[in-house]
């Protein structure tokens, strides 16, 4: 079985009917899981207090709002490369969610921010990276609208997606490239001595999973919907046309 065979909306549609009950079943789980266990089952800590328990929305909100756009990358170079229409709709639909990823880790960092750094924002450069980022979310959602022709549409946002995935990376990095910066290095990695302690890293575990999970099934409902729309449009041309 080949990968590109679900670039067939038809394969794409019933292999996703069948995947998402599924899927938004285990995404409930493990955020209802996750988020019980992280904010009233572990403890403060002992220099934050409770505010440390941001960190089970904003890490894992903050990662899906980077390696959204990336997904959004891969999906506009396949449609640029082999003019898969199922890639460049899959590519508009993520970016919804990948921007309501990017305000949700935003309003949580501030959260934690005001009372760890004395002030709601910062010009840190990871801070304004992400700020960056979001109006590329937003600057790509507006290109889509404004654009009727959807192949040209699929054009110029694939290209828009290779410029974002510059700060998309610098979101992801710049703590490591400006030193800096007041946003701390990086809470969970493969080095264990960087990782927060293992009370707080294991609900993170399985809160980032509800929202990769999350992530996945709005991505592809929403693709779904774009198709139908996409079917829905080309029959009303036809009908005109006949007209």
């Amino acid at each position: 079985m080949s990968i590109w065979e679900y670039a067939n909306p038809k394969k794409f549609l019933t292999t996703t009917e069948r995947a998402l009950p599924w899927l938004w079943a285990l995404a409930i789980a493990c955020l209802a899981v996750g988020l019980f266990w992280g904010f009233f089952l572990t403890p403060d800590d002992y220099r934050m207090g409770a505010t440390v328990k941001i960190f089970y929305l904003h890490v894992p909100s903050a990662l899906m709002a980077i390696n959204a756009w990336l997904m959004m990358l891969v999906a506009s170079l396949i449609w640029l490369i082999r003019r898969h229409h199922v890639s460049a709709l899959a590519a508009r639909a993520a970016a919804p969610v990948g921007a309501t990823m990017t305000v949700i880790a935003l309003v949580t960092g501030a959260i934690w921010g005001q009372p760890m750094w004395g002030t709601w924002w910062e010009w840190d450069p990871r801070l304004t990276s992400f700020l960056i980022l979001f109006l590329f979310y937003l600057g790509y959602m507006a290109l889509w609208a404004a654009i009727d022709n959807p192949d040209t549409a699929a054009d110029l946002t694939s290209i828009l997606c290779l410029v974002g995935s510059v700060f998309a990376l610098l979101s992801r990095y710049a703590v490591n490239f400006w030193n800096q910066g007041l946003h701390q290095g990086a809470s969970m990695s493969l080095d264990k001595k960087e990782n927060v302690a293992d009370v707080f890293w294991l609900p993170a575990l399985v809160c980032i999973a509800g929202f990769l999970l999350l992530f996945v099934a709005l991505v592809l409902y929403r693709t779904g919907t774009e198709i139908r729309a996409r079917r829905i449009q080309a029959l009303q041309t036809r009908e005109r046309a006949a007209a």
